[in-house]
């Protein structure tokens, strides 16, 4: 189950663009230091490195990649950008169903009345997060919308989590 935090838009862009930062410096490191490491073990004076070059920076982009899901990714300074990330995972998940929860949403589904709304707050929080407030104008609308008829059969608006049963129901259930 993911569960949207609030967190601070300007803290948010800040931490992960440090971390960012933190991680090109990493890459860029080794994929540098590899690089010029097997050009000392194996290259020739004056031949061409180009394949050692580029198999010291794929070897230092895969250490970077096992590093950001091994270590980094449980580290403070990483937090904000992980919780980012999952959030636009979550995000994608539910888009990638969209069309299937947009036609049972008009039918008063349930699980795809509570799947619009996550939609809705999950991408209210990206914009928000990400600084682009000319796309929080157009989402309002569907928003109230959805909220409106959840209210009117009953069903809890105040959701900030994504339940995997939901996007269970939905791609069990079949559109007539």
């Amino acid at each position: 189950m993911f569960n949207l935090q609030e967190i601070d838009p300007n803290n948010y862009r800040q931490r992960t663009r440090k971390s960012s930062l933190i991680l090109i410096i990493v890459f860029a490191s080794l994929g540098m230091g590899l690089s010029s490491l097997l050009v000392i073990i194996w290259g020739t004076p004056g031949g061409n490195h180009f394949r050692l070059n580029l198999l010291g920076v794929l070897l230092g982009l895969g250490i970077t990649f096992l590093l950001v899901k091994m270590v980094f990714s449980k580290q403070p300074f990483m937090r904000e950008a992980v919780y980012g990330w999952h959030l636009k995972r979550n995000l994608m998940r539910v888009t990638n169903n969209m069309h299937k929860i947009k036609a049972l949403a008009i039918t008063s589904q349930p699980e795809a009345l509570k799947l619009l709304h996550f939609y809705h707050l999950a991408l209210e929080q990206m914009h928000r997060l990400e600084g682009d407030d000319t796309a929080l104008l157009e989402l309002k609308v569907e928003k109230l919308a959805t909220e409106e008829t959840m209210q009117h059969l009953g069903i809890e608006t105040n959701l900030n989590h994504l339940d995997p049963s939901w996007l269970q129901a939905i791609e069990e259930h079949t559109i007539s």
